[in-house]
């Protein structure tokens, strides 16, 4: 009977892996996103499909409001994650590390480690998850000799800025799930392009962190404000900028 019932799950999994979509460039506005309530939760799903890289990919958003009980500690088997904080304080726990991060912080989650979130602010507690699944087999030695998980405050990293373009990197390294996955924050504080139009193999995410921007991805022209995503498929050329005199900030994480 376990073995009948192992085979059934087993199916289910892979037919819903089968089912899945690429995930096509664009855009992703947070004030558009349908809201899932649950007590003194709620949920935002941006994105699900696969790219170039991975089988599975997905990215939602969650909310814990002031008072609300921490979901039990879990492991992901098979699955990577990054999470960035969007608003508000977090407790978190990672394996046998804990620490407490605020906006603009990411968390690095290899396979295989417990974790557990909990908001320890006064206000709502909001952070995009990031989950990930390689078409090739996940590395776990690769993960722990670059470092293993991540707990990234914001305030710890280094400030650089040249010409009125400033930056703070977070990694750029090989996790269990990528040859290399890199990831940071630029700043713009005046109007115009980052830098010219490229395009690359690597699948990239812009993530809008304040002001207001404005990307082309394919020839093809998209707007984006604070909370909202861009993505541009492996090898599109694509080229993002501040749309506006006020200064923009924005995540761009990449992978391969």
């Amino acid at each position: 009977m376990k073995i009948i019932l192992f085979l059934v799950l087993l199916s289910i999994s892979l037919n819903t892996i089968a089912q899945l979509q690429p995930v096509t460039s664009g855009v992703y506005h947070w004030n558009e996103l349908a809201v899932k309530k649950d007590g003194l939760r709620e949920s935002r799903k941006l994105l699900q499909g696969t790219t170039a890289e991975f089988e599975y990919f997905s990215i939602h958003a969650t909310t814990q409001f002031k008072g609300a009980v921490p979901r039990p500690v879990h492991t992901q088997k098979d699955i990577e994650e990054v999470i960035i904080i969007k608003e508000g304080t977090m407790k978190c726990t990672i394996g046998d590390t804990t620490a407490v991060l605020g906006k603009g912080s990411v968390i690095l989650i290899p396979p295989m480690q417990p974790q557990t979130f909990e908001n320890i602010g006064d206000g709502p507690l909001t952070y995009y998850v990031l989950q990930f699944r390689s078409k090739k087999n996940m590395d776990i030695e690769r993960s722990i000799k670059a470092g293993g998980a991540l707990l990234l405050n914001l305030d710890s990293l280094v400030y650089k800025e040249t010409n009125n373009k400033g930056a703070r990197k977070y990694f750029d390294r090989p996790t269990a799930m990528c040859s290399n996955y890199e990831m940071h924050i630029t700043y713009l504080k005046q109007k115009g392009a980052s830098h010219a139009p490229h395009q690359h193999v690597d699948t990239e995410v812009i993530l809008v962190i304040d002001g207001e921007t404005e990307m082309t991805i394919d020839g093809i022209n998209y707007t984006a404000g604070p909370g909202d995503l861009y993505i541009a498929e492996s090898g599109k050329m694509h080229g993002i900028g501040n749309a506006t005199v006020k200064p923009c900030s924005y995540f761009a994480f990449k992978w391969r």
